[in-house]
């Protein structure tokens, strides 16, 4: 099982020189990946479901992993997430294309509803039918990248006659999400699936994707689906084995969120696989 780190482009981490040092650090320490949470705004005062204070520094997710790709080399890097619905498609498409030129293959899309309806307000777009929204913004950036000749027609997002260079190499999109809306997702659009618990809400959430795909479609050219987790659980070598036995392909971890020096974190978390 591999391991990955979030959560290094908000809070005390986000100045440019500890930027491209715990970059540097992390791809040295044998880390696989690099992922990047989004909030663009956040409630203010603090209500619940909010993940934290409004005040919180929140670099944007693409502009972070841009400047990591220019530190790194094997790194991979990836968004967990993007709130797909609060996007254009079609610039995002762009930026996504530029992102894997430019990190030669290293970057994967990962996507969300979202779930602030503050966020969705500010930014314009509605709250309800994000997850149709989702769905077509995901095909819709396919078209551009993949088709000879990029057309779309859907609810919300419409485009003909256009294309749209430097096509991407190898973007790989992560759905995030435990609603059976984004697993049914993740099943039929995603190459991988972002998910967040603890073994046993992993083992739960992991049971209820064998259920869906039973009855679930998947294209072939998905691939088999794989399994990032967001460890929540306070994490052992014991713990790290219960994560793998499920079959979790690569376990991602918040150094930052643990109580010791976030490099001495970064060293003890990686040695427990």
């Amino acid at each position: 099982m591999d391991m990955g780190v979030q959560g290094l482009n908000m809070g005390d981490t986000i100045a440019p020189a500890e930027t491209l040092r715990l970059a540097e650090l992390v791809e040295q320490l044998g880390y696989r990946s690099w992922w990047t949470s989004e909030h663009v705004v956040l409630p203010s005062p603090r209500v619940d479901p909010s993940p934290s204070e409004p005040d919180t520094p929140l670099l944007d997710p693409l502009v972070s992993l841009g400047f990591v790709a220019a530190a790194t080399t094997r790194l991979e890097l990836g968004t967990g997430i993007v709130i797909l619905p609060q996007r254009n498609p079609v610039v995002l498409a762009k930026q996504v294309a530029s992102l894997d030129v430019l990190s030669n293959g290293r970057f994967t899309l990962g996507v969300g509803a979202g779930y602030l309806p503050q966020e969705f307000a500010a930014v314009g777009v509605p709250f309800a039918g994000r997850g149709q929204r989702t769905d077509e913004y995901i095909d819709a950036m396919r078209a551009l990248w993949h088709s000879p000749e990029p057309a779309f027609e859907g609810k919300h997002v419409s485009f003909s006659g256009i294309d749209a260079h430097p096509r991407p190499s190898n973007v790989r999109i992560a759905v995030g999400g435990a609603s059976d809306g984004a697993l049914r997702r993740a099943l039929t659009r995603g190459n991988a699936w972002i998910g967040i618990g603890t073994p046993e809400e992993t083992a739960a959430n992991l049971k209820r994707i064998r259920r869906l795909s039973a009855v679930t479609e998947r294209p072939d050219e998905l691939g088999a689906l794989a399994i990032n987790i967001v460890a929540t659980a306070p994490l052992d070598a014991s713990v790290v084995r219960q994560y793998e036995d499920l079959g979790v392909d690569q376990l991602i971890v918040f150094p930052a969120a643990t109580d010791m020096p976030l490099d001495e974190a970064l060293a003890k978390l990686i040695a427990l696989r």
